[in-house]
């Protein structure tokens, strides 16, 4: 697809779970754009050889987002490697096993909340101090269109991205007399990695909600991520941009 230029130059990026899927093509991107990323990702071996695939301005990091502990020691690693962190994507994220409510496992509902909705908090919570600090930040939250519209048998999915699309708009209010912008995106689904955790069933029934017929692209959620990473985007904060391929009704 054709790619308009967006000026990350210069600029230091954290990406969750960047080593595949809608996190590498974000990587991709921002490197594309000038800027050097920091892949944060709980499968060191494949952030190496996405590292090494992409080249040089990018580095992995090993990380647990949910281990507070481990974000906050790879927070000081980053710093010490690029002197600053910029942009901040809140990407790494789970689907969990596909089950109606009441026969999903406790333990299961945790996992998914641990990963997708406290791993962005606590990742928040220890970069944010370092961007205001430097007077400059962007962070973007990757949620879903199942955080506005709820799947089933994918709650535990859905609650977590509606949390994170709440998380996002009060962290955009905390921080809108600063010069860090807070936004989040809400892709319907693309044909990544993260297919592996679904059932047919649930595949099919994702598709047949987009009027667009056909899944996100990857590159497509990569370029608006790039523009609210970028100095363009001056004035939207605690803000929810769709690309859900006409999905979604608000």
């Amino acid at each position: 697809m054709a790619k308009n230029k967006i000026d990350l130059n210069g600029r230091i990026a954290v990406v969750t779970g960047g080593a595949q899927g809608f996190g590498r093509a974000i990587t991709e991107r921002f490197v594309e754009s000038g800027a050097k990323v920091a892949i944060w990702d709980f499968d060191h071996a494949l952030a190496e050889k996405t590292a090494k695939e992409i080249g040089n301005a990018v580095s992995p990091f090993k990380v647990d987002v949910s281990d507070a502990a481990a974000v906050e020691a790879t927070r000081d690693a980053t710093l010490k490697a690029f002197g600053r962190i910029d942009i901040l994507v809140n990407n790494a994220g789970i689907a969990g096993i596909n089950k109606t409510v009441w026969d999903t496992d406790l333990d299961e509902w945790r996992r998914v909340l641990r990963i997708n909705l406290d791993g962005p908090f606590i990742c928040c919570r220890a970069i944010v101090p370092t961007m205001i600090g430097q007077k400059y930040g962007r962070i973007v939250n990757i949620a879903s269109i199942a955080g506005k519209e709820g799947n089933p048998n994918a709650a535990h999915y859905s609650a977590s991205k509606a949390g994170l699309i709440a998380l996002t708009k009060s962290l955009g209010k905390e921080l809108a007399a600063h010069d860090i912008m807070v936004n989040a995106v809400t892709p319907a689904a693309a044909k990544t990695a993260i297919f592996d955790q679904l059932t047919q069933q649930h595949i099919d029934f994702m598709l047949s909600k987009i009027p667009k017929n056909r899944f996100v692209l990857v590159e497509e959620l990569a370029a608006m991520v790039a523009w609210l990473s970028s100095e363009d985007c001056s004035f939207s904060t605690g803000a929810v941009f769709d690309i859900s391929g006409g999905r979604a009704t608000y």
